[in-house]
C-alpha cells in the first residue's frame, strides 16, 4: 500500500499506533482517564495521561462544547435519551441532560 501510494510513513504504522488513537479517541468521547486506564489494561495511570495530552492537542478545545436540555415528563425523557443526550442531575422536579455539540 505504501508503494502504491507512494507513501512511505504507512509502513510506520503498527499495531500500537492504533492503540493510541482509540485511547485519544475514547478519551475524547468519555473524559474518563480512569475508564480509559482500564480498557488499555494499564496499571499505572502515569501510562494514561499521554491520551490526554495527545487529546488536547488533537481537538480543538473551543469548539468542545455540550448541549443541554431539561426533562420534565417521561416523554421528554425518553426523546432526550433517544437523541443521545446523557443524564446529568435533577433539578427540581426537571431532570437534566446533555449532549455533545
Amino acid at each position: 500500500m505504501a508503494a502504491k501510494l507512494n507513501n512511505p510513513r504507512i509502513l510506520r504504522i503498527t499495531f500500537h499506533t492504533f492503540r493510541h488513537w482509540k485511547a485519544t479517541t475514547l478519551y475524547h468521547q468519555t473524559k474518563d482517564i480512569v475508564y480509559v486506564m482500564r480498557f488499555l489494561g494499564h496499571k499505572n495511570i502515569k501510562n494514561t495521561l499521554i491520551y490526554v495530552q495527545l487529546e488536547e492537542a488533537i481537538y480543538d478545545k473551543q469548539n468542545d462544547g455540550y448541549v443541554s436540555k431539561a426533562a420534565t415528563t417521561i416523554e421528554e425523557v425518553c426523546k432526550l435519551v433517544d437523541a443521545g443526550f446523557d443524564y446529568v442531575c435533577d433539578v427540581g422536579d426537571a431532570k437534566v441532560f446533555r449532549k455533545r455539540k
